[in-house]
């Protein structure tokens, strides 16, 4: 069992920048793949990153590459997206998750869920 616990999220205009964190707590995450997700009113929660703990390996959404980029810091047990070119269509919850084993895109596979964290581009 794992609790994820996410922060950073707020207000921003368009072409700003903001750093989501997300804390785990309960055990290691050594042997997961942590994602960021996002769901925008009306929308389906969608995948935006990703990072194997272990291998640092990430993957992104096309939304987003270039502008986002995903890292954690294995000593705190905390995952990070800088999000840079805020884009209003980035407005959404943002929400961390984990899973065990290989990556994966499709937010079925994932076990954690954080409780999410509002970001809102807008000027």
């Amino acid at each position: 069992q794992v609790h994820l616990e996410e922060s950073g999220g707020g207000l921003v205009q368009p072409g700003g920048s903001l750093r989501l964190s997300c804390a785990a707590s309960g055990r290691t995450l050594d042997n997961d793949v942590m994602g960021w997700f996002r769901q925008a009113p009306v929308k389906e929660r969608e995948f935006v990153a990703l990072i194997w703990w272990s291998a640092g390996l990430t993957r992104y959404a096309d939304s987003v590459k270039g502008r986002f980029t995903i890292s954690r810091d294995n000593d705190k047990s905390t995952g990070y997206l800088q999000m840079n070119s805020l884009k209003p269509e980035d407005t959404a919850v943002y929400y961390c998750a984990a899973k065990r084993g290989f990556i994966a895109t499709l937010e079925k596979s994932y076990n954690w869920w954080g409780q999410g964290t509002q970001v809102t581009v807008s000027s």
